[in-house]
């Protein structure tokens, strides 16, 4: 049973990721530092951070319906032993790494997974998800979150988060109750340590200074697949660079990139028109006739490649037919 999410697109959604309404939403701009010279910096800090704490690991590990105020993360005391290891794992134990490449530079970032979530499906880095979450900086101070879930467009969100959530699953299923509220089974359940460079960086909103490396847990629950031009090409499949940054992918060279271009190769044909192949679902009435049987077009414009070189029509100008022709 699928649950449709229905997010208003806001361009002002959270500067990076914090959404609180604490009504301290300016946002203060200082000099960029190098960015290769501070992800060293903020990287030797998470390590540093991951080497001196420690979680309750035993009551962790593939519990699905652990709340985030079970996860207890504390500093490791001043002689440095850790407090009883029956149940308790230092954080560098138990997190993966991940690298990613960000403006040029190659981040390192690190996640714990609490539990890999109970559906098939995971959202890709440009979708709408369902979450909660909890934001900390490294004091443990909490700046951000949002217990009951909230839906977002993960590409109004700061970078950290769209490499991170397509590691996990969805929830399994839910169940509405009678009061209205959801109940969901199996969610996608972990702990994000982002450096700064994959969160505001020079950017300070709120209570988060420059420069601040991030720590979220959140669950995920739900995700849709994102199409913004409503092009039937969905944005991920719009990231031909592969680089998870949708605004750098402009095949036309127009004022728009593709994620949010009808005519993605600028040749009078729209995106959606240059999908030719022969209808494989005859119940849905694809062109609004009336007739779902005489459609043209199986609602994909990647697979159609009229003159056979390699590249499909909506991205091929010199191919511009149209399943209206």
């Amino acid at each position: 049973m699928k649950l449709k999410l229905h997010i208003l697109l806001i361009s002002i959604l959270f500067v990076g990721f914090s959404c609180g309404d604490d009504g301290d939403d300016d946002v203060i701009e200082v000099p960029e530092a190098d960015r290769t010279e501070q992800q060293v910096i903020d990287n030797d800090s998470l390590v540093g951070y991951l080497q001196t704490h420690y979680v309750n690991e035993s009551i962790l590990i593939n519990n699905s319906s652990i709340s985030f105020n079970d996860i207890e993360i504390n500093e490791l005391p001043e002689d440095g032993d850790l407090p009883d290891p029956d149940q308790n794992s230092l954080l560098i134990d138990l997190v993966e790494t991940f690298t990613t490449t960000y403006f040029d530079v190659e981040y390192e970032y690190y996640v714990l997974k609490v539990n890999q979530g109970g559906s098939d499906n995971s959202p890709n880095f440009s979708d709408k998800v369902r979450v909660s979450y909890e934001g900390t900086l490294m004091d443990n101070s909490v700046f951000d979150s949002s217990i009951s879930p909230v839906d977002f467009d993960l590409t109004a969100t700061i970078s950290g988060w769209g490499r991170v959530l397509p590691e996990f699953n969805n929830a399994e299923d839910f169940i509405i109750n009678p009061d209205g509220t959801v109940n969901y089974n199996n969610p996608g359940i972990g702990i994000m340590f982002l450096p700064s460079g994959l969160g505001y960086y020079s950017a300070a909103a709120g209570s988060v200074p420059v420069y601040s490396n991030l720590i979220f847990k959140f669950k995920i629950y739900q995700s849709e697949v994102n199409d913004h031009d409503f092009d039937n090409v969905p944005s991920h499949l719009e990231d031909l660079d592969g680089d998870y940054d949708l605004t750098d992918d402009n095949s036309d060279d127009d004022s728009f990139a593709d994620f949010v271009d009808s005519d993605d190769d600028n040749d009078g044909t729209l995106t959606i028109d240059e999908d030719l192949e022969p209808d494989t679902d005859l119940t849905v009435d694809r062109d609004g006739d009336g007739d779902p049987t005489n459609d043209i077009g199986d609602g994909d414009p990647t697979n159609d490649d009229t003159d056979g070189d390699g590249i499909p029509n909506y991205l091929d100008p010199d191919d511009t037919a149209s399943r209206d022709d």
